[in-house]
C-alpha cells in the first residue's frame, strides 16, 4: 500500500481525476492533506428540536416521518423543484428541494429522517425548510463536520472522502508522538484524534482531538525551528574571559535602566559559554538597545575579538557609527564604517584593516558580510532591525566567522507567543523600561476637516525650532485608483507652494535613489529641512531629536504596529511630542486601532492588540517569510500548549539532537513535511 502522505487524492475510492481537481482547489493534493483538512465547525444533528418548538430563521435539526414521497413541481422558468412534508406526531414540517432529482428516491413515505436547515414560515403560516440536508434517523444523531468548500465540492462530499480515507488507511495511521508524552498529557492516539476531529460523537471528543492535534502541530513546529537553530554540539572559540561591561557603563553620560543592565548581563553570561550566543534583544523604540549593543562590543573587543553591527540602511549605519564614536571616544577602539557607497579606495583600506585585525568594530550594511570581507577574529555579530530574517537566514549567518556570538535587535515589539515561533531558535532579552526623561508621545485622531488647524500647529512648532514629518500612503497620485489617498509627491508640491511656502520642505520616498534618500535624511537631521513629506520609508529611520510632530495622512491604510513604528520617529528630544492620525474612515476596526494608539505608547500592549485584531498570519504582512502555515493551532488561544510544546521540544533535542532514535522517526518525517515548502 502507498504512503498516505504521498498517495494522490485521485486514487482514493470515489474520487477520480475530475473530482481530484476540485480537491486541489482547496490545497488537498494527497490523502495526507485530506486527513489534515480539519473541519472549520460542526452542525449539531444530535440536538433534535420538536417541530412545534422550532423558531423562524433559526437553524435546527428536526426528526420526522415522511408523509409522502416528494413530488416534482415546475417553477415559472421551467425548472423542477420537489415538495413534501414530514411529521414528528406533534407538528408538520414542509420540505422544498431545488435541483435534486434524487430526493424522491431517497425520501420514501413512512420512513423517518433527520432534516437540518433554517426554519422559514410559508405563505400559509406553516413551518418550512428549503433544501435541508437529511439522513435516515437510524444512522444516528451526531455532530456533522463543516469544511471549507468550493462551488463544485460541498462539505458533505469532503466528509465522505475523509471517512473513506480513514477506513482505507487505518492500518497506516501509526502513532507519531513518543509514548511517554501521550501518557504524560493523557492524549488520545493519532487515529482516534483524526476520527474524533472529523466525526465526533460529542463535544468532549472534539476537545480531546483538538488538544492532541494542536499539541502535536506546535511540538513539530518548535522541533523544526530549534533543529534549524543552534545544535547541541555547536561550539565557539570566542569565549568571553572577562566582563568589561561595568567599565563601559561608567563612561556613559547617563545611568542605564534596570532592563538594560539585565539584558547586558544575560548576553555576557551567554558569551562566557562555549556554545555561541543566539539571542534576540527586543525593545520598543527608544528603550536603549544601542547602549546594550555598545557594552557587548566593548567587552568583546577588550577580549581581543572583532565585532560587526549590520543595519538595514546606510543612514542608520552612519548614525550607529556616529553614536559608537561618541561612546568609545578615547578608548583606543578602532571603529570603521563599511557600506555599499564606500568608495573603492576606502573599501580596500577598510577590508585590509578588517583582515589584519586593526579594525575592531565594523559597522555597515550587508556589505560587511560579502564573500570578499575576511575577518581576523570575528567574535560578535549584531543585526539591527532584522525581524525580516527567518530561521534559515540566521543559520546561514552563523557560518560566517567560525560560529561567532549573534545578537538580533528588533524595535518591533512582538507578543511572546509569536517570538517563540519567529525567533524560536533564539533566547530572548526584553527592554521593557524607557530611559529616564523620555516623554510619551501625545497621540490624536482627527478627520481631514482639521487640516487648516494642523498646518497652523506645524508652523508654530517650526518657529520654535522643531521639525515635522508628514507621512503619506503613496508615492505618486496615479499609484492607485483611490483619489482620496494622499501621495507624497503631489502633497509636497501642494504644501511647499502654498501653506508652507515660507518653510523649508523636503520630499522622501522609496522610489528615490539611495544616495538622494540619504542626502534628504541628512538634511532633515542637520536642520536644513523643517518639514519632511514622506512615505513609510522613514519607518526604520534615524534619530532626529528636534522632530517632535508626525502627521500620518490616510492613517486607515496602516496597521497598528506600523503606526506605532512611525510614531517612534518623534519623542526623542526634550520637547513635548505629538502624533496626529488623519482619517475620515468610519470602519469600526480601524477606529479601534486609532483608539488603542491614542490610549497607550507601550509597544508590547500594542503588539498584543495587533495580534488579536489581525491574527498571526498577517502580523508581519508579506515581509515575514520562513514560517509554515498552522492548520489547527492558534497562537492567540493556544499559548499554554505552545509553552508546553516548547519545553518538550527542548527536552527531546537534548536527548536526541538529530532525532535519529526510532521513537522520534515519525516526528522527523513530520518536521520535513511541515517545512517542505518553506524557502
Amino acid at each position: 500500500m502507498n504512503d498516505i502522505k504521498t498517495t494522490d487524492i485521485r486514487f482514493l475510492k470515489g474520487i477520480g481525476d475530475k473530482r481530484a481537481e476540485s480537491f486541489r482547489k482547496l490545497g488537498i493534493l494527497t490523502v495526507g492533506d485530506l486527513l489534515s483538512f480539519y473541519p472549520r465547525g460542526y452542525e449539531d444533528w444530535k440536538n433534535i428540536t420538536p417541530i412545534t418548538d422550532a423558531e423562524e430563521n433559526e437553524t435546527a435539526a428536526v426528526k420526522g416521518i415522511m408523509i409522502a414521497r416528494p413530488v416534482p413541481v415546475k417553477t415559472r422558468n421551467g425548472k423542477l423543484m420537489y415538495r413534501s412534508s414530514a411529521t414528528d406526531g406533534r407538528g408538520i414540517i414542509h420540505l422544498t428541494f431545488f435541483n435534486n432529482r434524487f430526493v424522491s428516491q431517497d425520501l420514501k413515505e413512512g420512513q423517518e429522517f433527520i432534516f437540518y436547515g433554517k426554519i422559514k414560515i410559508n405563505d400559509m403560516g406553516g413551518k418550512e425548510m428549503l433544501s435541508p440536508r437529511y439522513m435516515k434517523a437510524e444512522t444516528g444523531e451526531y455532530l456533522h463536520p463543516v469544511y471549507r468548500q468550493t462551488a463544485d465540492l460541498n462539505s458533505r462530499a469532503i466528509g465522505k472522502a475523509v471517512k473513506t480515507a480513514l477506513e482505507t488507511f487505518r492500518g497506516q495511521l501509526k502513532e507519531t508522538l513518543p509514548q511517554e508524552q501521550i501518557l504524560k498529557y493523557k492524549l488520545p492516539s493519532y487515529y482516534d484524534s483524526l476520527r474524533m476531529i472529523h466525526f465526533p460523537e460529542n463535544e468532549n471528543e472534539i476537545k480531546q482531538a483538538r488538544r492532541r492535534l494542536i499539541y502535536e502541530e506546535l511540538l513539530i513546529l518548535q522541533l523544526g525551528i530549534l533543529s534549524a537553530g543552534s545544535k547541541e554540539e555547536e561550539k565557539t572559540e570566542f569565549v568571553i574571559k572577562e566582563d568589561f561591561s561595568e567599565e563601559f557603563i561608567s563612561r556613559l553620560p547617563f545611568s542605564p535602566t534596570n532592563a538594560q543592565r539585565r539584558a547586558i548581563n544575560e548576553c555576557i553570561r551567554d558569551m562566557k559559554m562555549h556554545s555561541p550566543m543566539r539571542r534576540l534583544l527586543q525593545g520598543d523604540v527608544g528603550s536603549g538597545k544601542t547602549a546594550v549593543a555598545a557594552a557587548l562590543m566593548y567587552t568583546a573587543v577588550r577580549n581581543s575579538y572583532q565585532c560587526v553591527l549590520m543595519a538595514p540602511t546606510e543612514v542608520l549605519a552612519r548614525q550607529h557609527f556616529e553614536t559608537f564614536g561618541k561612546f568609545l571616544e578615547g578608548t583606543g577602539i578602532n571603529t570603521v564604517l563599511l557600506t555599499g557607497s564606500t568608495t573603492g579606495k576606502n573599501k580596500k583600506i577598510i577590508k585590509e584593516q578588517i583582515l589584519s585585525g586593526e579594525a575592531h568594530i565594523i559597522i555597515g550594511t550587508h556589505a560587511v558580510i560579502t564573500d570578499d570581507t575576511h575577518f581576523k577574529s570575528l567574535g560578535l555579530v549584531i543585526t539591527d532591525e532584522q525581524h525580516r530574517f527567518g530561521v534559515n537566514q540566521r543559520a546561514a549567518l552563523r557560518e560566517k566567522g567560525n560560529s561567532p556570538h549573534v545578537l538580533v535587535m528588533s524595535a518591533t515589539p512582538i507578543p511572546r507567543t509569536l517570538s517563540l515561533i519567529i525567533y524560536g531558535d533564539l533566547s530572548i532579552s526584553i527592554l521593557d523600561e524607557k530611559p529616564k526623561g523620555r516623554k510619551e508621545v501625545k497621540t490624536y485622531s482627527v478627520t481631514s476637516h482639521y487640516h487648516e488647524r494642523l498646518y497652523s500647529f506645524i508652523k508654530k512648532e517650526v518657529k520654535k525650532g522643531n521639525r515635522c514629518y508628514i507621512v503619506c500612503p503613496m508615492v505618486e497620485e496615479n499609484e492607485e485608483a483611490d483619489f482620496d489617498l494622499k501621495s507624497a509627491e503631489e502633497y509636497y508640491k501642494l504644501l511647499s507652494e502654498t501653506v508652507f511656502s515660507d518653510i523649508k520642505c523636503g520630499l522622501l520616498h522609496g522610489k528615490m535613489k539611495q544616495k538622494d534618500k540619504d542626502e534628504m535624511m541628512t538634511a532633515f537631521k542637520q536642520g536644513d529641512i523643517d518639514v519632511l513629506i514622506c512615505t513609510v520609508v522613514i519607518e526604520v529611520g534615524i534619530d532626529v531629536p528636534e522632530a517632535n510632530v508626525i502627521v500620518i495622512e490616510n492613517a486607515e491604510r496602516f496597521g497598528l504596529s506600523q503606526l506605532h513604528q512611525l510614531r517612534g520617529r518623534v519623542g526623542r528630544g526634550k520637547e513635548e511630542s505629538h502624533c496626529i492620525l488623519v482619517s475620515d474612515t468610519k470602519n469600526e476596526d480601524t477606529l479601534k486601532r486609532f483608539e488603542i494608539m491614542c490610549r497607550t505608547n507601550d509597544g508590547f500592549v500594542i503588539s498584543e492588540e495587533d495580534l488579536k485584531m489581525r491574527g498571526p498570519g498577517d502580523f508581519f504582512g508579506s515581509r515575514q517569510s520562513g514560517l509554515p502555515t498552522l492548520k489547527i493551532a492558534s497562537l492567540m488561544t493556544d499559548s499554554r500548549i505552545l509553552y508546553a510544546a516548547r519545553d518538550e521540544a527542548e527536552a527531546i533535542l537534548k536527548k536526541d539532537p538529530l532525532l535519529s532514535s526510532p521513537e522520534n522517526s515519525h516526528l522527523k518525517k513530520k518536521i520535513s513535511a511541515l517545512f517542505a515548502d518553506i524557502s
